[in-house]
């Protein structure tokens, strides 16, 4: 696959390997097209249910613009800081969509630093602050905002620990999602809060990550 290594003389254009996901709750965005110089396409399908597999795309002034493969109408763009090369694209229904922009996508740089393995990355999509637990750990996240978390110290036998969401309702915090779950090296998850279309209700979704397994070293002779 070609990349044109520059656009003009102050648009810098350079490659971001990208996992999708649409948000849940949601039907996922028509086909989506990522285009390159010179004619060259790069076709994204957006899943709900789980992590697409990497696309690599080029982001021109740190700015990856998809638009419909059907009219070729703008759909959405990302905004790529400078320094990340792989991320994970979560694309989020615009509450009132434009002629410009129907998706809003939010933008997680897929580093162990950033999404720990064994942990959990935490995103806010909700339009209110969402507090939650994570072990012995809370944080209060305020809307479109998001946090890394390390693998929980305190687990059980079964490497289990517990996790929370509550969102404010008037002046009290009302508990929506409490539950367990299992955090062991090699998987990690993606955790947002979001508006249900359909109920008008705050929800949690969950996804895991299984990171890549590392080459078995050759045996010593």
């Amino acid at each position: 696959m070609l990349v044109c290594p520059l656009v003009g003389h102050a648009e810098e254009a350079r490659k971001v390997s990208c996992r999708f996901v649409g948000c849940a709750g949601t039907r996922p965005p028509s086909p989506l097209i990522n285009t390159f110089e010179k004619g060259l396409e790069v076709s994204c399908t957006i899943p709900v249910n789980t992590f697409s597999e990497p696309v690599v795309c080029l982001a021109k002034a740190n700015v990856i613009t998809f638009v419909s493969a059907d009219d070729r109408k703008p759909l959405a763009s990302a905004s790529i800081p400078e320094h990340v090369k792989a991320a994970i694209l979560v694309f989020v229904p615009v509450p009132t969509p434009t002629d410009l922009v129907t998706w809003r996508v939010h933008v997680i740089e897929d580093t162990t630093k950033n999404f720990p393995d064994g942990g959990a990355f935490i995103a806010n999509f909700y339009k209110q602050d969402v507090r939650c637990v994570l072990g012995t750990s809370t944080l209060i996240l305020k809307s479109g905002t998001d946090h890394g978390f390390a693998r929980p110290e305190k687990r059980d036998a079964f490497n289990m620990a517990p996790v929370i969401f509550q969102f404010q309702q008037n002046d009290a915090w009302r508990t929506t999602s409490e539950t367990l779950l299992r955090f062991v090296p090699g998987m990690r998850y993606l955790i947002y809060s979001y508006l249900d279309p359909a109920s008008g209700r705050p929800r949690i979704a969950t996804f895991q990550d299984f990171m890549p397994v590392a080459p078995t070293p050759p045996p010593r002779r």
